[in-house]
């Protein structure tokens, strides 16, 4: 194994390079076209100029360009750039271009499109989400090549689009595009994490989106028996559907909260007066459910709630899957969690555990069709937030550990 001190202190004194980084990321905003951007291409090139600047080889990077006739270019990038190590066995280390839109402007104290360095902390749209993980995972690479050491394990990093808006363009088409992806590489996602860096997510709680409409008929609020009302039928589904966190009710520690949940959120307008019982009534649910539970079975039962409310109110129940994600977690012992875990007890002597989320990330789908992976991260998650920022502390910190698992025989 390589003495990996110099690798440390190249890291160690790479804050202004990194500052400079994110400032070049951050100018160029990468925007999907469902938030009115036109793509990552030009974060992409201008990422793709950067390293070669910094004596990442052209050969070392590979364009794959997925089509979408919505951006200017025609096209939506993502990179991979490959550090051959003294082993054949990858980590892969994925990160995303994208970012989201910066919301209401007032509410931020700066240009979102300006890195602004305060301390040790930069502010800016995109900072943390995703460039935080691009940049240790850059840092870390570089560390081997501006010393001229060849690591251990081949480094791999992946720099996806459209990961924000469902990652059709990114992740998705790169697993049913291309053959980057191997079931004996380590695979790990720098998108989600704590101020500490000791938790490995390991587990995502299986998604369902459901718009529900339900048709009945309208007539006069003094006359609901000439009617059938839509919105009394509705409310009372919607708690019907809350209630099946009684009927789907394992727990498992790993996540928190520790149960299946059934919230009833978004509901669309429906009549214009106090004095109109609605014929129609739309409302949504957000579903997040133990992975020991099956998307299938769980409909099977959204289903019956639906023919009960049906049969009671004589109305119409139909709904539309919004959303819909289902995947396996990554086992507790696959060599991905264990040398991470082994890197950062060894870099920061921290232990680290492992846990699930209720939410969804690009995981999935890799986990989906049996790639074993981590979500990780030291940041105080302030993704999608007015004046998002990172730490270039916690850049350096990650760089560290990704050096130790790149270092890893």
């Amino acid at each position: 194994m390589n003495d990996i001190t110099s690798l440390f202190s190249y890291a160690e004194n790479s804050s202004s390079l990194m500052v400079e980084l994110e400032t070049l990321l951050t100018s160029n905003p990468a925007l999907a076209p469902e938030n009115g951007g036109d793509g990552e291409l030009k974060k992409a090139q201008a990422l793709n100029d950067w390293l070669l600047k910094q004596g990442i080889k052209s050969e070392q990077i590979q364009f794959f360009y997925a089509e979408d006739n919505r951006v200017s270019s025609g096209k939506r990038p993502n990179i991979l750039v490959t550090i051959a190590g003294e082993s054949k066995q990858s980590v892969v280390v994925m990160t995303h271009l994208d970012v989201v839109p910066v919301g209401d402007l007032k509410l931020w104290n700066s240009d979102p499109w300006k890195v602004v360095q305060d301390g040790d902390k930069l502010i800016g749209r995109g900072v943390e989400d995703n460039q935080q993980g691009l940049c240790s995972s850059v840092l870390a690479a570089l560390s081997y090549v501006k010393n001229g050491v060849k690591p251990q394990k081949t480094i791999k990093l992946l720099f996806v689009a459209d990961e924000e808006v469902g990652s059709k363009y990114g992740a998705i088409w790169l697993l049913e595009h291309t053959h980057i992806f191997k079931k004996e590489d380590l695979f790990l996602i720098p998108d989600g994490g704590d101020p500490k860096g000791e938790t490995l997510e390991i587990a995502e709680k299986n998604i369902i989106w459901l718009k529900v409409n339900v048709k009945g008929a309208q007539c006069h609020g003094s006359r609901p028996d000439q009617g059938k009302n839509a919105c009394l039928a509705a409310c009372e589904l919607s708690l019907k559907l809350h209630d099946l966190e009684k009927i789907f009710n394992k727990k498992d520690s790993l996540f928190e909260p520790d149960y299946s949940t059934f919230q009833p959120t978004m509901r669309l307008s429906n009549v214009e007066g106090i004095n109109i019982i609605p014929g129609e009534d739309t409302f949504c649910m957000d579903c997040r459910i133990l992975p020991c539970y099956s998307i299938k079975e769980v409909l099977a039962k959204v289903g019956e709630c639906n023919s009960e409310i049906e049969n009671k109110y004589g109305v119409k129940v139909t709904y539309e899957l919004a959303q819909q994600s289902e995947s396996p977690a990554t086992p507790c012992d696959a060599p991905v969690v264990q040398k991470l875990a082994s890197a950062i007890k060894k870099v920061h002597g921290i232990e680290p555990r492992t846990i699930g989320i209720g939410g969804g990330t690009v995981g999935a789908e890799l986990r989906r069709l049996g790639f074993d992976c981590v979500v990780w991260s030291t940041m105080d998650e302030t993704a999608h937030m007015p004046n998002e920022y990172c730490y270039i502390s916690n850049i350096i910190k990650d760089a560290k550990t990704l050096i130790q698992l790149f270092n890893e025989s």
